[in-house]
């Protein structure tokens, strides 16, 4: 298995957070993330929805890496909301915050599988093709008739995050809220690059990827006034675009969006902006 160096870096992130940032939760997301990260089919699928998306589309990134990226921010926003003592979805439905953990883990890692359908209704085809790999990896890790609602409740939200992913269905739970989020916080210059390198005539997403392209840092942290706080620093004020049409709007459409302040500005210039 061809493992990239930015996966593996991120696969270390993903191991760290796991291991010393998230309290109160036992050794199953860590296994999930070993068994998630080893098999063969998820990387594979990763794999070929990028050569889909950036080869054959023009997009950018929607592999591997940007998959691990956005379960990398939402664990980081999940354990911000814990902290203050925030309940999940699941919690408030006697889950428990691991199981929110391993439904936002699942989420992340499958959530744009359906690239390699094609970019219409992909989350729809991401849900389709993602329902037998959860199952497969819930009865891996949670196995037995004990275990039945737990895999059930597990494996729908991760679903429901999975198909909101877009911000173009409703979406009711914390969880699926966060992966909404996450993923348009993946938007920094090197999702962009390799769309970029390849020369072709213009089309319709080129404007993600020159926006992308001026995204420097993305910032995930505790907020001051609300929860969460995102920051997005930028090179060139082309960037505004990936802020106001993407990440604004999927913050706007999740239900967690009572809990996220949103800043921009192009570096060294002006102050942020703050949008939300």
């Amino acid at each position: 298995m061809n493992i990239s160096p930015k996966e593996l870096a991120l696969n270390q992130k993903l191991h760290n957070l796991l291991e010393g940032n998230l309290p109160e939760v036992t050794d199953l997301p860590a296994k999930l993330l070993s068994l998630l990260i080893e098999n063969d089919e998820i990387k594979a699928i990763q794999d070929y929805a990028n050569t889909v998306s950036i080869t054959r589309l023009g997009f950018n990134d929607h592999g591997p890496v940007h998959m691990r990226k956005v379960c990398c921010n939402a664990l980081k926003m999940l354990k911000i909301l814990h902290e203050t003592g925030m309940k999940t979805s699941l919690e408030n439905e006697q889950g428990r915050y691991e199981d929110s953990v391993l439904a936002v883990m699942l989420a992340s890692f499958l959530h744009d599988i359906g690239m390699t359908v094609g970019r219409q209704d992909h989350e729809l085809y991401s849900g389709i093709m993602a329902y037998s790999i959860i199952d497969s990896l819930l009865s891996e890790l949670l196995p037995g008739d004990d275990n039945l609602m737990r895999r059930v409740m597990i494996r729908s939200m991760a679903l429901e995050g999975i198909i909101g992913h877009m911000g173009s269905r409703r979406i009711h739970s914390l969880e699926a809220g966060l992966i909404l989020i996450a993923d348009g916080c993946d938007m920094t210059k090197g999702r962009a690059r390799i769309p970029l390198e390849i020369k072709k005539k213009s089309v319709v997403g080129d404007i993600h990827k020159y926006s992308a392209n001026s995204i420097e840092k993305v910032r995930i942290t505790k907020g001051s006034e609300k929860a969460i706080r995102i920051e997005v620093h930028m090179t060139a004020d082309v960037g505004f675009f990936q802020v106001e049409e993407v990440l604004m709007q999927k913050i706007l459409s999740s239900p967690a969006k009572e809990l996220v302040e949103l800043y921009a500005g192009i570096i060294g210039q002006d102050d942020l902006k703050r949008y939300l």
